[in-house]
């Protein structure tokens, strides 16, 4: 009981914050959509953000700040307050020196990383120029994501989450003309709005740092057993980051191929984006919310609590993601006629990216549990198995790539990198959680599964009302923003209410168990047990 509390409690906390992030981060990708459309520029743009954060994922987010929390936890429980904050304060300066020299070689050879992504694609001229001013962007991010990983294990959430806010800001403001004028085209002052949206997105959680216990005494170390062990376990878990990146590379590389419409990479990127909205509002922020919590318990040997927080973070996030899924897939059109078709971005670009939609989505709820699945690993401090199951998901996706592209090109179109993606990630959630069952023994996959089966029909009922919904009420016929915006509110507001009450209706334990945590009252005066 006291665990789901904390899983929920933690999890709205971040929810809410990244509400609040996504909608802002809405605001950027229109704002950029807007100016940018899906031209060549837009392409530019996208390759030259992808690179940096590619290696953002291989040295912060993905791999180290993964790795630092459950030495980090182990700390904590074992070590003084002298110990735990030298450890802090030497892997900030280590992981500093590091970003650094990535920075500076990402700046001086960009032309061949970027030709790497792209290859000669035309794109790649302009995005050589922006990738040089974004770069810089990833020395920062990777203090931040450490800064992040060390305020979770103190169980502070809001303001880690509240991070990419100032990113969004600082790159909001930079599309307006009112500094965009100070720089040679648009796509260029939004380079320069996301650089200086990385550095806010460091010094916002420097305060809260400090009084924590962080010093900031100056102090490289390779040596330290702590980094060392953090080092150990990053090793497989970069082999596993970089070949999700070399996935991305793949994909990349199939967007901008000859065959592909034009805008084809900003279309895949601002699909992603929508289905990042989605995931990003409870799926991330579970399992954000989780990695600390399982650390602890695998640093206590408490697998059976182990194995009932994953558990109930599946059903918990399969919950949200199964309606979602659907309702992106029928009403892909309306959502990004309504979130992106103004300035540059043309109706064109809407069925683009609408088609690149419809595939994406179908990967959410493998993509949302796998980011549940792979902490559970990390906990253990097992970063190896992971890194096996990805190497096999990613030839897997480059196989399945050649074969949209090559065979059912017409069908897939521009969606065939999605549709691969989506494909390659459900490979790869079902391979782990056989494993971890056979690891670590049953985990109520019965129970789970019950589950699934009330979720599916609630939301296939609800899909079909979307789809009735969507046809009856003539959405496409419809011109003018402000008619368009009130038949698609309706439609998303009408398929939630449908589908929590159906939820109610049919008894699933996933309503019941929020709404009773919630309430703090107890079923049949007894706590909640985890089946």
């Amino acid at each position: 009981m006291t665990e789901k509390k904390q899983i929920l409690k933690s999890a709205s906390i971040i929810t809410l914050v990244t509400i609040v992030s996504r909608i802002l981060g809405y605001v950027r990708d229109q704002r950029i959509a807007l100016l940018l459309g899906t031209t060549p520029a837009a392409d530019a743009y996208v390759l030259a953000y992808r690179i940096p954060n590619l290696f953002r994922r291989l040295v912060a987010e993905g791999s180290m700040t993964a790795s630092f929390i459950p030495v980090f936890s182990s700390y904590m429980r074992e070590k003084s307050g002298k110990e735990l904050w030298e450890f802090a304060n030497r892997l900030f300066w280590t992981l500093a020196l590091v970003a650094a020299v990535i920075t500076v070689l990402g700046m001086v050879f960009s032309p061949t990383v970027v030709r790497l992504f792209a290859g000669r694609n035309i794109a790649g001229i302009q995005a050589v120029e922006l990738n040089r001013i974004i770069f810089p962007y990833l020395f920062f991010v990777s203090l931040a994501a450490l800064a992040m990983g060390i305020l979770n294990c103190f169980n502070v959430f809001g303001l880690p989450a509240a991070t990419p806010v100032f990113l969004n800001l600082a790159t909001i403001l930079f599309t307006f003309a009112i500094v965009r004028n100070y720089f040679r085209d648009a796509a260029t002052s939004i380079a320069v709005g996301v650089l200086v949206g990385g550095v806010l997105q460091f010094l916002i959680q420097v305060p809260l740092l400090v009084r924590k216990g962080m010093n900031f005494n100056f102090g490289i170390s390779f040596s330290h057993p702590a980094i060392r062990d953090v080092a150990r376990l990053m090793i497989p878990r970069l082999f596993g980051i970089g070949i999700g990146q070399i996935n991305l590379l793949i994909d990349t590389r199939f967007a901008t191929a000859s065959m592909m419409p034009e805008g084809s990479l900003a279309a895949l990127y601002l699909a992603d984006r929508v289905m990042e909205l989605v995931l990003g509002g409870y799926a991330i922020a579970v399992a954000t919310a989780i990695l600390p919590m399982m650390s602890h318990q695998a640093a206590a040997s408490d697998f059976s609590g182990l194995k009932k927080t994953l558990a109930f973070s599946v059903r918990l996030v399969a919950f949200i993601t199964i309606p979602a899924m659907l309702g992106l897939m029928i009403l892909r059109e309306p959502i990004i006629r309504v979130l992106f078709q103004h300035g540059a971005f043309i109706a064109e670009s809407t069925r683009l990216t609408a088609r690149a939609l419809l595939y994406y989505a179908i990967a959410l709820p493998g993509l949302a549990t796998v980011k549940l699945v792979v902490p559970a690993f990390y906990s253990t401090k097992d970063t190896k198995t992971p890194v096996i199951v990805a190497a096999i998901s990613m030839l897997v996706n480059i196989v399945l790539n050649i074969i949209f592209l090559e065979f059912f090109f017409k069908r897939v179109q521009n969606g065939g990198p999605a549709l691969a993606t989506a494909i390659a990630c459900y490979f790869d959630f079902f391979a782990l959680i056989l494993i971890f069952r056979l690891r670590y023994g049953p985990m109520g996959i019965r129970e789970i599964m019950k589950s699934f089966s009330k979720i599916f029909l609630c939301s296939g009922i609800m899909g079909a009302a979307c789809w009735l919904g969507g046809r009856y009420t003539e959405f496409t016929i419809h011109s003018r923003f402000l008619v368009q915006l009130g038949v698609f509110t309706g439609l998303i507001v009408g398929a939630t209410v449908l589908y929590l009450a159906l939820a109610w209706v049919f008894r699933c334990s996933e309503i019941e168990e929020i709404y009773g945590i919630a309430t703090r009252k107890r079923r049949d005066g007894e706590a909640y047990v985890e089946n």
